[in-house]
């Protein structure tokens, strides 16, 4: 027996990230614009940064809270007070060890092996591994994608749960796709909820990059009641420039606070302490870091989208919510192998449309949270890339 047989079929099973892929293939490539990943360009402000330094020298180095530091899980609730308008106690909250971990502890305290996990599609393909890692069925909703525009089916969406379903992964605003429900749309999705007793993992972690009138996107704290069964996942990443610190939190009923804390222990035991001490200034003074970067991301959405749709060759939308233009090009059928092109040719970085599962196949992903003169320069590149096409 060789060592690689000897191992899980579920660990085995686990796919290579073809995001990485492409990080792998043009990391250190001279004059790259890397729009790659899910991350701007920004390092973390210097009020976080110091925060969590004077913590670790002054001696925060010790076991900790496992659902994560007092002072952090009451910024987490006035943090959610400002943004949210909702009045959530400390119980609610828990410090994971990234977004990632997040989802992870959900998919874990939710579901069996043999259960089904109803998401919707093209998505950041890790909800789909942790799912199959931990032994359950990932069900398949494509969004439709119709004049450049992603739209949701709660008919179709309905006729998926089965006795088996025990949660729907929502993520909006979306990765790759920038959809974002609208409140009407929550809703419908909490009313099938409580119809068929089925939990919501909320992915709501781009819900401050929203570019409608409103400060952020529509929430289902919005249209929630007490006793819905809705855990929400979000992470310090994005809006705080804190990509790898690895930082999140779950919201969740008290009620099953100690099932998640108990997952908590056997997974991680616990985020450093010093680290929590640089989320809880990101959250009680990060709020103007938080809406610079969202109006860099605005206007380098702007320029990239309006470059390539000009060229008539790129299908898409500037998007509602979240950090990516999702393109669709002319002439593309096979979205890994263009993504290597890519580099080759002009030196831009994107994530192949593959690696995000069914209906994102002939795409591309650009994250614009970056310094708009570069996003500039990336968009006449790929309009260059594809009038050439």
């Amino acid at each position: 027996m060789s060592i690689l047989s000897s191992l899980s079929p579920r660990a085995l099973s686990a796919p290579e990230s073809g995001i990485v892929e492409v990080i792998t293939y043009a990391r250190g490539q001279e004059d790259l614009i890397p729009l790659w990943a899910g991350e701007g360009d920004l390092p973390s402000p210097d009020f976080v940064n110091q925060a969590a330094s004077q913590a670790l020298l002054g001696g925060e180095t010790f076991y900790t809270w496992q659902r994560g530091i007092p002072e952090l899980r009451e910024a987490l609730s006035r943090y959610y007070a400002r943004h949210f308008d909702k009045t959530l106690s400390s119980d609610h909250f828990y410090v994971t060890g990234s977004g990632m971990h997040a989802i992870m502890l959900a998919v874990q305290a939710l579901t069996n092996p043999g259960d089904e996990l109803i998401y919707l599609s093209p998505s950041w393909p890790n909800i789909v591994a942790s799912v199959e890692i931990g032994g359950a069925k990932p069900v398949v909703l494509p969004l439709d994608f119709v004049d450049g525009g992603w739209s949701l089916d709660l008919q179709k969406l309905e006729s998926l749960i089965t006795p088996r379903t025990r949660a729907m992964f929502i993520n909006t605003p979306s990765n790759p796709t920038g959809w974002t429900a609208s409140r009407e749309e929550l809703a419908a999705i909490l009313d099938l909820s409580r119809k068929h007793g089925v939990w919501i993992i909320a992915d709501e972690i781009y819900a401050l990059y929203y570019y409608g009138k409103e400060t952020r996107a529509p929430s289902f704290l919005d249209v929630m009641e007490e006793g819905d069964r809705v855990i929400f996942a979000n992470s310090f990443s994005k809006n705080w420039s804190m990509t790898g610190w690895r930082l999140g939190w779950l919201v969740a009923p008290p009620e099953i606070g100690q099932v998640i804390e108990n997952l908590i222990q056997y997974s991680n035991s616990g985020v450093a302490q010093f680290m929590q001490r640089g989320g809880v200034v990101a959250l009680d003074q990060g709020d103007e870091f938080v809406r610079e970067n969202i109006e860099r991301a605005k206007i380098s959405r702007d320029i990239l989208c309006d470059t390539l749709i000009a060229t008539n060759r790129v299908e898409t939308l500037k998007p509602e919510g979240a950090l990516y233009a999702f393109l669709k090009v002319d002439g593309i059928t096979d979205s890994r192998a263009a993504a290597l092109d890519i580099v080759d040719k002009v030196q831009v970085a994107l994530a192949p449309g593959s690696a995000f599962g069914p209906g994102g196949e002939v795409f591309l992903r650009a994250c614009f949270l970056r310094d708009p003169q570069r996003v500039r320069e990336a968009a006449a590149r790929l309009a260059d890339y594809v009038l050439k096409l």
